[in-house]
């Protein structure tokens, strides 16, 4: 048994695993290989990941002579990384038939599987109208999908996980607006609603955001600014122009 104590997962930002008081940081997971494998197995963890996989990861250019040696290597040294935090060393990596698979606590936490379940919480409280129970789920959210996630890699699987994080970063970052605007936090309302429109420059919705917020600061002039640079992009980057919601959002604007 792992025991009461919750372990919690930091994969973006600092790579870290806290067990407790106590703490295994990134300088401390054996090396890049340790730091990507770890990383790769708790991002992965609903399957078991082939040895050929994960060695394929921590080698992209050329495998060593004899991998299976050095992946075992690898792997041994992040069980006993791990198993200084009072972890059983052979279950949290299991392996079987030439695979490994990542096993923690089922109330293990993870941050970039918390911030999915805030924005799932904040997009509920927002579409039924309930912007004051999105305030915090929306920040949790926002707060971890702005970390970094493993800087100085560039691999394919990393570039996706980026991706996605970017993506719930804009959807809470939508969320946060709501709350912070129901709040009457109309500076960092505003503040919000402009770093998504600079996340995604061609989002409509996001710079509809944005103008709303000003005309609630009474900034109507800055609105149309915002229109403007909106169907500037659409026009120069897409070729369309702003859709019949935006324009209508913009007569209401000029009165």
């Amino acid at each position: 048994m792992f025991g009461g104590i919750l372990l919690r997962i930091y994969l973006t930002g600092e790579v870290a695993v806290e067990h407790g008081e106590q703490l295994l940081r990134d300088a401390d997971l054996a090396g890049r290989q340790g730091r990507l494998a770890l990383v790769y197995l708790v991002a992965e963890r609903e399957r078991a990941v082939t040895q050929s996989e994960l060695a394929e990861l921590l080698w992209p250019d050329s495998l060593p002579p004899s991998w299976p040696v050095a992946l075992s290597a690898v792997i041994s040294k992040l069980r006993q990384k791990l198993g200084t935090l009072g972890l059983d060393r052979d279950r949290i990596i299991a392996n079987a038939f030439r695979c490994y698979q990542f096993r923690p606590p089922a109330d293990t936490w993870i941050d970039i599987e918390a911030a999915a379940d805030a924005l799932h919480q904040a997009e509920g409280a927002v579409q039924v109208n309930q912007p004051q129970a999105a305030y915090g789920p929306a920040l949790i959210a926002t707060t971890i999908a702005r970390r970094p996630f493993l800087t100085g890699e560039d691999a394919p699987w990393v570039m996706t996980r980026r991706e996605r994080l970017r993506e719930i970063l804009v959807r809470a970052l939508d969320c946060r607006v709501e709350a912070l605007i129901w709040n009457g936090e109309l500076a960092l309302a505003q503040d919000q609603a402009r770093a998504a429109v600079d996340l995604e420059p061609f989002r409509e919705s996001g710079y509809r955001r944005l103008m709303q917020v000003l005309v609630k600061r009474g900034d109507r002039a800055e609105a149309v600014r915002i229109y403007n640079d909106c169907k500037r992009r659409l026009a120069e980057e897409l070729g369309v122009a702003p859709s019949d919601e935006t324009e209508s959002l913009m007569r209401t604007v000029v009165g």
